[in-house]
């Protein structure tokens, strides 16, 4: 049975939820981490690099989430970051010692998080549109800062009437209950549902080919390896800018709300 709206919006929809949950999940430490310190009394380095911490996980998962994302899609890659981040958040509560919170909020929600985030959309979100593609990352990944404004406020309000550790329980059966099933509805590309990307009729076999908007079309058209990208200078680029940006970011925003608190 057909939809009455090209499938891809549907995808659009899926990954703006799961991103607006997912990756505001991760980053609800900020909140949590006060808390933490009022409770234990850690230092506030040892505390905050349990977040850190999940940085090495994630970077330790992403070649593996790329590899699995091309053997099986992207269900097979979201339910995995559903049940890691859900099980990290689910047994934070349980933390007594530092080393519980570098395994459960660190390991395990750092390694979901990849799956669930950026990195794991970008995989498979693009296969769906070509004319339309810009419009359809930039609704998708809108999630984020909607989630924020949205999700973050409800967290406080958990911790200051119930607190951390019932934030963070809560926080996890969302993540299970929501995004568990949510994720089912993914497919990887338009062409395993009979479907062309942005919803174009099949094209005949005489037809001229759409007018593609890459740039660089060589570029674009060769078959890339971990090796072969190593060896070029735009990959360096891109990935010293990418490491800046979020050092930048993520070193500040841990720490943000207990430096406004105080």
């Amino acid at each position: 049975m057909r939809l009455p709206v090209y499938y891809g919006w549907v995808i659009v929809a899926v990954t703006f939820v799961t991103m607006g949950i997912g990756v505001n999940a991760r980053t609800a430490f900020s909140l949590f981490y006060a808390p933490i310190i009022d409770e234990f009394g850690w230092d506030r380095g040892l505390t905050a690099g349990a977040f850190s911490f999940g940085f090495l996980a994630s970077a330790a998962l992403s070649p593996l989430m790329g590899k699995l994302m091309d053997r099986t899609g992207p269900r097979t890659v979201m339910e995995l970051g559903v049940v890691l981040m859900g099980a990290g958040l689910l047994l934070a509560p349980l933390t007594t010692q530092p080393w519980h919170l570098y395994l459960t909020i660190g390991v395990l929600v750092g390694a979901g998080s990849v799956c669930l985030g950026y990195s794991g959309q970008s995989l498979f979100l693009p296969n769906w549109f070509v004319r339309n593609r810009g419009l359809a990352i930039g609704i998708a990944f809108a999630g984020v800062g909607i989630g924020s404004v949205t999700l973050l406020p409800w967290v406080q309000t958990m911790i200051d009437g119930a607190g951390w550790r019932q934030a963070s329980t809560a926080m996890g059966l969302l993540i299970l209950v929501v995004l568990a099933p949510l994720n089912l509805l993914l497919r990887k590309r338009p062409q395993d549902m009979g479907l062309e990307p942005d919803g174009d009729a099949t094209p005949l076999p005489n037809a001229e080919p759409p007018r593609s908007n890459v740039v660089d079309a060589a570029w674009a058209a060769t078959d890339w390896t971990l090796a072969r990208a190593l060896g070029t200078a735009r990959f360096w680029w891109l990935a010293l800018g990418y490491f800046g940006a979020l050092y930048a970011w993520y070193a500040v925003q841990v720490h943000q709300t207990k430096y406004l608190v105080e």
